[in-house]
């Protein structure tokens, strides 16, 4: 029987659908109005006018008409009188973001911008999975879609991280930030997104409810998880790039820079997810499938906006040191930055092709021509040569 569907928030003249006791959408509506108003300045007040939010505002979702039901999971989000996917969370976190961007414009800042040349492809690729489904060999897709909803359930981590007290920390103020709303919401309504909260779902559930549907229940390789953890925690303890700030600035500021040169190299992970679960050659339910995967990747864009928001705020302001000196923010956030794209783009690869070719030939042998299928898979495999430098170098950010 379906669920039923939810009661519906009151229609804002403007045609948004908001919650009855909601401020928030006032701000959204401003955010998105289309084409410059008559005067730039009042623009900037009608972005900017309300920058602090509280942690239940960034937390609070748009009403849906129908829920998302995942292989029988109420998963966030849900579809809209249109039919159209809604993320979760975004009621205002989305207004907030914006207004906190267009605060770095009017002062001048950039926003960080990870070039995209960087973003190494995804193992197997689509044209390979797509063979290797074609020839009965489903073991290795079927891992690496498990692997890719493990690490979104790993997402939950971002809640745990201890933020120092961060007023104190830089030279300038921070009221009316994203850097000041992290432990206000915004790390929250992350975690909440990628590992669910309570008993709604969220996109690690997701993504395995997309394989399910596209693979049909397929059989899951028990030692995923375990060959997963054994390869992340290789890599050992990493010394200090900036002992100057501080333990627990650094940890927090590098994790986030972490997830996010993550998350903008996850838009290629979903755009593999739909090239292979929307192709009705391989499929078993390509609309749902692929339409899941969809879902996933409208669901991450807040959080690639709120991490280069507020890493840019930090990057425009000049961080206090451990010994009463101080130090450029830019030049700490771009050095996070360039220590972890170098990693990501000489390992990434690598570790991808090693946890796949590990059994491949075993999984290969069920197929009718193991040998010949080796090798036109292989002949499938495109070399991929990291670029030379990231565009955060110290030298060339005159650090």
């Amino acid at each position: 029987m379906p669920s039923p569907r939810p009661a519906l928030g009151l229609l804002h003249p403007e045609g948004i659908e908001v919650s009855s006791n909601s401020r928030c959408p006032h701000r959204r509506r401003a955010a998105l109005v289309s084409g410059p108003p008559p005067n730039p300045k009042e623009a900037t007040h009608t972005m900017t006018q309300t920058l602090t939010f509280t942690p239940e505002e960034l937390l609070s979702s748009e009403p849906v008409a129908e829920p998302l039901i995942a292989n029988g999971v109420r998963c966030h989000g849900g579809f809209d009188a249109d039919g159209l996917y809604r993320s979760p969370r975004t009621l205002c976190r989305l207004p907030a973001i914006q207004a906190w961007q267009a605060q770095l414009s009017d002062q001048g800042s950039p926003l960080i911008e990870i070039p995209r040349n960087l973003m190494p492809p995804q193992y197997p690729s689509a044209v390979q999975a797509k063979l290797l489904l074609e020839n009965g060999v489903r073991e290795p897709v079927v891992r690496a879609l498990t692997i890719i909803s493990i690490v979104e359930g790993f997402g939950a981590m971002i809640r745990d991280v201890e933020a120092p007290e961060l007023r104190k920390l830089f030279v300038e103020p921070i009221d009316g930030t994203g850097l000041d709303h992290l432990t206000g919401g915004l790390f929250e309504a992350h975690a909440r997104d990628e590992s669910g909260y309570r008993d709604e779902g969220g996109h690690k559930q997701m993504w395995e409810a997309a394989r399910d549907a596209g693979l049909e229940n397929p059989k899951v390789p028990g030692d995923v998880l375990m060959r997963l953890m054994g390869r992340r925690g290789r890599g050992g303890a990493q010394q200090p790039a900036f002992p100057e700030i501080g333990p627990e600035l650094e940890r927090m500021l590098g994790f986030m820079a972490n997830v996010l040169v993550v998350e903008v190299f996850a838009e290629g992970t979903f755009q593999w997810g739909i090239d292979v679960l929307s192709d009705p050659e391989i499929s078993a339910a390509p609309e749902v499938a692929g339409g899941m995967v969809r879902n996933i990747q409208a669901d991450e864009k807040p959080h690639v906006d709120y991490l280069r928001t507020a890493l840019s705020e930090v990057s425009a302001r000049t961080i206090r040191t451990v010994d009463d000196k101080t130090i450029s923010g830019k030049t700490v956030v771009d050095g996070l930055l360039h220590r972890i794209l170098s990693q990501m783009t000489r390992n990434r690869p690598g570790d991808q092709r090693e946890d796949l070719r590990e059994g491949l030939a075993q999984a290969i042998s069920v197929a009718t021509n193991p040998g010949a299928l080796q090798e036109e898979f292989d002949a499938l495999e495109l070399p991929w040569t990291p670029p030379e430098t990231t565009g955060f170098e110290p030298a060339a950010n005159g650090a």
